[in-house]
């Protein structure tokens, strides 16, 4: 026994196959094996010789079993069966190093002792490594299956199965992904299985109760041996544990005591050496497995190296090859007929178990190439199918029946093709293909369809809103109290126009009726939604609609001309008409009316608006404002546009807002009388007549008091225009007044200096006794003096042009 590092060790079993008992005895003592009870796993590793078993396990598990020196030649380094105890990992595990397999040592007839050593690794171990070269995937002999079908059969027969964990170790992984790998030797290990012959009991149990398959692979060691460690190390985790519940070990049965390990080992190697069943096969059978496996090799590179496969497999990848199946087929008959006839004379069960491998084989080979084929099948067939289904659309055939027919025909047309791609030694279903077809045809019809729907539901939506928008805002700017029953006429006569035009482009596409009332319901819900947008948009600026309402018709009359404020019209009834007009748009916008159904609104409004006096005498017995709530009574909430708060302030902000158009009535009304009232009082006049009767005889008695007062009047009236008073009064008295002082003595001086030029200029030698016309030459020299004087105050008025032409027209 062999203890170095916490490491124990001791050869269990000798090259010649004798059981080392005093050794393992003595190896259980010193590893205290007796007290771990059944907390206790056992790994063994079996492989080809030569192939890194005693490394494997000594980076894995901490031992120092012999290593192979490759400098000195690839030999037999493990004789027997080693023992040793794993270093760091719980709970105690046990590992046996096991001869290595087809070793030249023992020659090739020498094979009992290593299928004598595998089946005592099954029967012992709860986990054994398979370990095997990536390279010889595929393979019979060097993939240990002739050796592992043995000891299969002799294991069910000679004792009762237990669960046991088999993890294949691939090592020197080459770049072939693990997942392809894996499948192929599960499928290897079921297929050992199948055939293994079974006990009654066991024939028709599965692999799965007996053994767990577990495949992992491993760098090479010597290219890559960071890389390598790296793995190990994480390979080493799984093995902590392992007898837990889900470990590498978890599914163990009838566990042997620790105590009982060594007698019972003996017993079962001791059943195991007197077995007859493990002598070698056949000397024909093994030579016919050999040969007939190289006649295979041949053919599949042969296969592989011919010309018209090569290019086929070329041109199918982007194009389809007419006449496919039947090209392969040809070929594939033909390297299956070489191999019959290669190896007729050898063993027929070896034979024909080889030639079926061989077909698997070029199976496999061949499958992405028929793959490729249907794939340019289903696409060209699907292009196809769209052009088609596109021209005939185009054409004004209907869409279900488009779609029918274009269907069918295109899937019979991809039927035909996947027939003649068929390879008559494969038995394939294109179902798969076919199926997806189906699907993306399908697809590409509710693609279509949907596309097509929704272009039809735009247009009629679009007519819709051009049939519903002008009128109903037109509606609303004229809102009275046929608004919303105009509305919901409009609405109904525009829907029913829309859903027969709607249902009789959606008859071309054959739909459940279900789904077609959707349809034609989204359509009428849509139009109803136009309306309320219309109706919201229109809520949003009534008080614009109500100051321009109040505005038309307080300023014009009932003939649409513009009221001239003369002082004979009542401003009261006028503003209250416009208001009352202006609370009536308030009233139809409040709500939407789109469903038949009375409501108190209007009247509302009026009593708390119009007549707040009436509506605060008819709830005497409360002072509740009825505007003072967010909600109209028997108006639901979904359907208000304008709550009752909000319709106070709006009021409240349009009567200030109009306040001062009424104002400006008023002032023009008064203004305008004020201008009409220029006779005083008749009372006056009477006076005046009955007082001033003697000073008008006494001017009638002396005609030249008529004169001096008219020449008098003349000069007033011209001082009048030239001084413009009304004007310089306009800005106030106190500045009219200033103004008057400054200009008033120039002015007189101008007024004679032009009389005197006007008298020079027409001086008359004779002398001048009637007074008449003198007065007409002071006349005219007034009036062009107040003439140019007026176009001078013009001028002067700080860019105010200003004249008085009835002043003027009086002059004259």
């Amino acid at each position: 026994m062999d203890k170095s590092d916490g490491c124990c060790s001791t050869h269990l079993i000798d090259g010649d196959g004798n059981f080392n008992v005093d050794g393992i005895e003595n190896f259980m003592k010193e590893v205290k094996l007796a007290e771990c009870g059944l907390s206790y796993a056992v790994v063994s590793i079996m492989g080809p010789q030569s192939s890194g078993k005693s490394t494997l396990l000594n980076y894995l598990f901490g031992t120092n079993f012999r290593e192979m020196d490759a400098f000195k030649g690839r030999s037999q380094t493990t004789k027997g069966i080693w023992m040793a105890r794993c270093v760091g990992i719980e709970p105690c595990t046990l590992v046996m190093d096991l001869e290595g397999t087809d070793g030249r040592e023992r020659g090739e007839d020498d094979t009992a002792f290593e299928k004598q050593s595998s089946l005592f690794g099954l029967a012992v171990s709860d986990i054994v490594l398979i370990n095997m070269w990536c390279h010889d995937i595929g393979r019979e002999q060097a993939a240990n299956k002739p050796l592992l079908k043995t000891v299969f059969q002799v294991m069910m027969r000679l004792f009762s199965p237990r669960k046991t964990t088999l993890m294949f170790v691939i090592r020197d992984k080459t770049r072939t992904p693990l997942e392809n790998l894996e499948p192929v030797l599960r499928e290897d290990i079921q297929k050992i299985w199948d055939g293994v012959p079974k006990p009654q009991a066991h024939k028709d149990t599965p692999l799965s109760e007996f053994f767990n398959v577990e495949v992992v692979a491993l760098s090479s060691f010597e290219e890559k041996e960071e890389q390598f460690k790296e793995q190990v190390e994480g390979l080493r985790q799984r093995f902590f544990h392992s007898i837990a519940p889900g470990g590498l070990a978890g599914d163990r049965r009838a566990v042997v005591p620790a105590s009982g390990f060594s007698f019972s080992a003996q017993q079962i190697w001791k059943i195991i050496k007197e077995n007859k069943d493990l002598d070698l096969p056949a000397h024909k059978v093994m030579v016919a497995t050999v040969r007939c496996e190289e006649i295979a090799n041949e053919k599949f590179s042969s296969f592989i190296a011919n010309e018209e496969w090569r290019q086929l497999e070329e041109t199918v990848q982007s194009q389809p090859v007419p006449g496919f199946g039947r090209k392969l087929s040809s070929i594939l008959d033909a390297c299956l007929s070489e191999y019959d006839a290669d190896a007729t004379y050898f063993d027929e069960g070896v034979r024909s178990s080889k030639r079926s491998q061989l077909e698997e084989k070029l199976m496999q080979l061949v499958q992405p190439a028929y793959q490729f084929m249907l794939g340019h099948l289903r696409s060209g067939t699907l292009d196809k199918f769209k052009e088609a289904f596109d021209n005939a659309l185009n054409s004004g055939k209907g869409f279900a029946v488009a779609a029918r027919y274009c269907t069918e025909y295109f899937m019979s047309q991809f039927d035909e093709g996947s027939a003649d791609a068929e390879i008559d030694q494969a038995n394939w279903d294109c179902s798969r293909v076919r199926d997806k077809l189906q699907r993306d045809i399908d697809a590409h019809v509710a693609a279509v369809s949907s596309a097509k729907l929704s272009e039809l539901t735009t247009t009629y939506e679009t007519k819709l809103n051009e049939a519903l928008s002008g009128p109903i805002e037109a509606l609303f700017e004229g809102a009275n109290s046929d608004t919303w029953p105009a509305i919901r006429k409009l609405l109904q006569h525009e829907i029913e126009i829309a859903v027969a035009e709607f249902s009789g482009a959606l008859s071309g596409f054959e739909m459940d009726e279900e789904v077609k009332d959707k349809i034609l319901l989204r359509l009428k819900e849509h139009a109803r939604g136009l309306v309320e947008a219309k109706a919201k948009e229109e809520a949003g600026r009534v008080l614009i609609r109500m100051k321009d309402r109040f505005s038309t018709l307080f300023s014009q009359d009932s003939d649409s001309m513009p009221r001239v404020w003369t002082g004979k019209e009542d401003i009261r009834a006028i503003t209250k008409t416009a208001r009352s007009a202006s609370l009536k748009l308030l009233s139809v916008m409040a709500a939407y009316r789109l469903d038949d159904g009375a409501d108190t609104i209007e009247n509302t409004l009026s009593l708390a608006l119009m007549d707040p006096k009436n509506g605060a005498s008819t709830n005497k017995g409360t002072s509740v404002d009825p505007l003072a709530s967010s909600s109209w009574a028997e108006v639901p909430a979904s359907k208000t546009l304008i709550t009752p708060v909000q319709c106070k302030s709006l009021w409240r902000q349009f009567k200030g807002e109009t306040e001062y158009t009424v104002t400006q009535a008023i002032a023009a009304q008064e203004a305008s009388k004020r201008n009409n009232n220029w006779l005083p009082p008749p009372w006056a006049i009477v006076a005046l007549f009955i007082l001033g009767f003697n000073e008008f005889m006494t001017l009638l008695r002396n005609p030249l008091y008529l004169g001096v007062i008219f020449v008098g009047f003349l000069l007033v009236k011209a001082l009048w225009v030239q001084l413009d008073i009304p004007g310089e009064f306009r800005n106030g008295a106190l500045p009219g007044l200033l103004s008057l002082s400054t200009k008033f003595l120039p002015t007189i001086m101008n007024l004679l200096r032009k009389l005197a030029e006007e008298g020079q200029g027409r001086a008359n030698p004779g002398p001048q006794h009637n007074p008449p016309v003198a007065a007409k030459k002071f006349e005219n020299c007034a009036s062009d003096l107040s003439s140019s004087t007026s176009s001078e105050v013009t001028s002067s008025r700080n860019g105010t042009e200003y004249s008085s032409p009835s002043a003027h027209q009086q002059l004259q």
